[in-house]
Protein backbone atom coordinates (compact mmCIF):
# COMPACT_ATOMS: atom_id res chain seq x y z
CA UNK A 1 0.00 0.00 0.00
CA UNK A 2 2.92 2.31 1.03
CA UNK A 3 4.84 1.54 -2.37
CA UNK A 4 1.63 2.47 -4.36
CA UNK A 5 0.82 5.64 -2.55
CA UNK A 6 4.90 6.78 -3.13
CA UNK A 7 4.35 5.30 -7.02
CA UNK A 8 1.52 7.59 -7.23
CA UNK A 9 3.22 10.84 -5.72
CA UNK A 10 6.16 9.95 -8.22
CA UNK A 11 4.22 9.58 -11.17
CA UNK A 12 1.96 12.91 -10.33
CA UNK A 13 5.35 14.71 -9.72
CA UNK A 14 6.96 13.62 -12.90
CA UNK A 15 4.10 14.22 -15.70
CA UNK A 16 2.63 17.53 -13.83
CA UNK A 17 5.37 19.51 -12.47
CA UNK A 18 8.64 18.28 -13.84
CA UNK A 19 7.10 17.51 -17.43
CA UNK A 20 4.97 20.50 -17.22
CA UNK A 21 6.74 23.09 -15.31
CA UNK A 22 5.01 26.82 -16.33
CA UNK A 23 1.49 25.13 -15.94
CA UNK A 24 2.59 23.84 -12.43
CA UNK A 25 3.22 27.16 -11.73
CA UNK A 26 0.29 28.90 -12.98
CA UNK A 27 -1.62 25.91 -10.56
CA UNK A 28 0.55 26.93 -7.62
CA UNK A 29 -0.01 30.57 -7.97
CA UNK A 30 -3.80 29.95 -8.17
CA UNK A 31 -3.83 28.12 -5.13
CA UNK A 32 -1.67 30.08 -3.28
CA UNK A 33 -4.25 33.39 -4.10
CA UNK A 34 -6.70 30.95 -3.64
CA UNK A 35 -6.15 29.94 -0.29
CA UNK A 36 -4.36 33.53 0.55
CA UNK A 37 -7.84 34.23 0.99
CA UNK A 38 -8.63 32.90 4.11
CA UNK A 39 -5.36 34.14 5.21
CA UNK A 40 -6.53 37.50 4.79
CA UNK A 41 -9.98 37.14 6.11
CA UNK A 42 -8.34 35.55 9.71
CA UNK A 43 -5.49 38.35 10.05
CA UNK A 44 -8.73 41.10 8.99
CA UNK A 45 -10.72 38.98 11.37
CA UNK A 46 -8.18 39.15 14.50
CA UNK A 47 -7.12 42.63 13.75
CA UNK A 48 -10.72 43.80 14.05
CA UNK A 49 -11.39 41.35 16.99
CA UNK A 50 -14.78 39.98 15.45
CA UNK A 51 -15.60 37.82 12.04
CA UNK A 52 -15.32 39.83 9.27
CA UNK A 53 -15.12 38.98 5.19
CA UNK A 54 -13.55 41.78 3.80
CA UNK A 55 -13.93 42.98 -0.03
CA UNK A 56 -10.61 41.43 -1.29
CA UNK A 57 -11.67 38.28 0.12
CA UNK A 58 -14.16 37.91 -2.86
CA UNK A 59 -11.57 39.41 -5.58
CA UNK A 60 -8.69 36.73 -4.28
CA UNK A 61 -11.66 34.09 -4.75
CA UNK A 62 -11.90 35.49 -8.57
CA UNK A 63 -8.75 35.62 -9.29
CA UNK A 64 -7.45 32.34 -8.08
CA UNK A 65 -10.78 30.65 -9.48
CA UNK A 66 -10.10 31.99 -12.62
CA UNK A 67 -6.58 31.11 -12.56
CA UNK A 68 -7.42 26.68 -11.04
CA UNK A 69 -9.96 27.28 -13.95
CA UNK A 70 -7.28 27.52 -16.61
CA UNK A 71 -5.06 25.35 -15.51
CA UNK A 72 -8.20 22.50 -14.88
CA UNK A 73 -9.06 23.64 -18.75
CA UNK A 74 -5.40 22.68 -19.72
CA UNK A 75 -5.28 19.91 -17.60
CA UNK A 76 -8.69 18.46 -18.99
CA UNK A 77 -10.69 17.81 -15.95
CA UNK A 78 -14.04 18.37 -16.14
CA UNK A 79 -14.83 17.92 -12.54
CA UNK A 80 -12.64 21.02 -11.35
CA UNK A 81 -13.60 22.57 -14.90
CA UNK A 82 -16.94 22.78 -13.99
CA UNK A 83 -16.42 23.38 -10.02
CA UNK A 84 -14.27 26.47 -10.70
CA UNK A 85 -16.78 27.67 -13.46
CA UNK A 86 -19.78 27.60 -10.51
CA UNK A 87 -17.67 28.99 -8.28
CA UNK A 88 -16.52 32.01 -10.84
CA UNK A 89 -20.18 32.77 -11.22
CA UNK A 90 -20.65 32.99 -7.67
CA UNK A 91 -17.81 35.28 -6.77
CA UNK A 92 -18.88 37.54 -9.82
CA UNK A 93 -22.07 37.98 -8.33
CA UNK A 94 -21.03 38.73 -4.65
CA UNK A 95 -18.60 41.46 -6.23
CA UNK A 96 -21.47 42.63 -8.51
CA UNK A 97 -23.51 43.23 -5.17
CA UNK A 98 -21.30 44.64 -3.24
CA UNK A 99 -20.62 47.23 -5.99
CA UNK A 100 -24.68 48.05 -6.18
CA UNK A 101 -24.86 48.64 -2.46
CA UNK A 102 -21.94 50.74 -2.50
CA UNK A 103 -23.13 52.49 -5.26
CA UNK A 104 -26.69 53.23 -2.59
CA UNK A 105 -24.20 54.60 -0.29
CA UNK A 106 -26.31 53.55 2.25
CA UNK A 107 -24.52 51.85 5.58
CA UNK A 108 -26.22 49.26 7.75
CA UNK A 109 -26.05 49.09 11.51
CA UNK A 110 -24.15 46.03 10.83
CA UNK A 111 -21.51 47.84 8.70
CA UNK A 112 -20.64 50.41 11.19
CA UNK A 113 -17.21 50.29 11.47
CA UNK A 114 -16.78 47.93 8.71
CA UNK A 115 -13.70 48.85 5.48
Amino acid sequence: MLDSIIEFIRSAFTEQIVNDPIWATVALIGQLVFGGRFVLQWLVSEYKKKSHVPTAFWFMSLAGSLILLSYSIHIKNPIFTLGFSLNTLIYLRNIHLIHLHAKKGVITAIEEGED
